[in-house]
């Protein structure tokens, strides 16, 4: 088994959490969601954000808007809608929870007893 096939499958599983949160802050600009990404060390590509952008656009759970740029062609920045709101609150009492029973797990450091057969 391959260490980092695994840990790359761990970080997949949190990214769209992440984004989630990242825009629940306020209208964020997609690099910037990039960025902050990269620099908590959640490794994530142009090529894998636009189409999660995309996904959670047509689910309801972010939106969009055209900025003009002094610098360049118009930006999207997306921000929450209410929908999307309501589901990262969900997520989030649900990523509370997973804390807490992998904190529970990994920090046991004695063998559990072996149920007993009847």
């Amino acid at each position: 088994m391959n260490v980092e096939n695994t840990q790359v499958q761990m970080r997949k599983g949190i990214i769209e959490f992440c984004i989630l949160h990242i825009i629940s802050r306020g209208e964020v600009y997609a690099s910037d969601m990039l960025l902050e990404l990269t620099t908590a060390k959640i490794m994530v590509v142009e090529g894998t954000l636009y189409p999660l952008l995309t996904r959670l656009r047509k689910a309801g759970l972010v939106d969009y808007k055209w900025v003009e740029s002094k610098s360049g062609p118009p930006r999207k920045y997306y921000t929450m809608t209410e929908n999307g709101s309501a589901f990262l609150a969900k997520l989030s009492a649900t990523w509370n929870d997973l804390v807490t029973s992998t904190g529970n797990i990994v920090s046991n450091k004695k063998a559990q007893p072996k149920a007993k057969r009847k």
